[in-house]
């Protein structure tokens, strides 16, 4: 077991399958949760205005996406009695809490895009020499 990655009270591990922080790690890893912190990191959105912020979202996912992460605790919704109704989404304390953490990781990725469009390039260009030698 590595130790590295046990909590610091011995009680999680995220690399044992039935860790519960699994959970968590698959929620902000998934393909669209980080995008809508991203969107609620700037305030409060409603439906319509995070699906425009999250450009190639459907409103299926979407509506999936805020419920599990209101689940989760760490988006608000704030229903208004008006006609028609108006929901507004915002960072719950605990969502606040994840963007200090996640912003380094978006931090991350601009900062080594190139690094990456690099390597993959020498990878796609040596995938394509190893298939022309094997064809050949």
């Amino acid at each position: 077991m590595a130790t590295h990655t046990l909590s610091a009270d011995g009680r999680f591990d995220v690399l044992v399958a039935a860790c519960p922080t699994r959970q968590v790690i698959n929620r902000i890893g998934d393909r669209w949760s980080l995008l809508v912190i991203y969107a609620l990191e700037g305030g409060t959105l409603r439906f319509q205005q995070l699906r425009r912020a999250v450009d190639g979202i459907s409103q299926k996912m979407l509506t999936q996406t805020l419920r599990t992460l209101e689940r989760d605790g760490l988006v608000e919704r704030k229903v208004f009695a008006s006609v028609p109704p108006r929901v507004e989404y915002s960072l719950s304390p605990l969502g606040t809490s994840l963007c200090e953490r996640i912003a380094a990781i978006r931090t991350w990725a601009y900062d080594h895009m190139g690094d990456i469009e690099s390597a993959r390039d020498l990878f796609d260009q040596s995938a394509d020499a190893r298939t022309a030698t094997s064809v050949e």
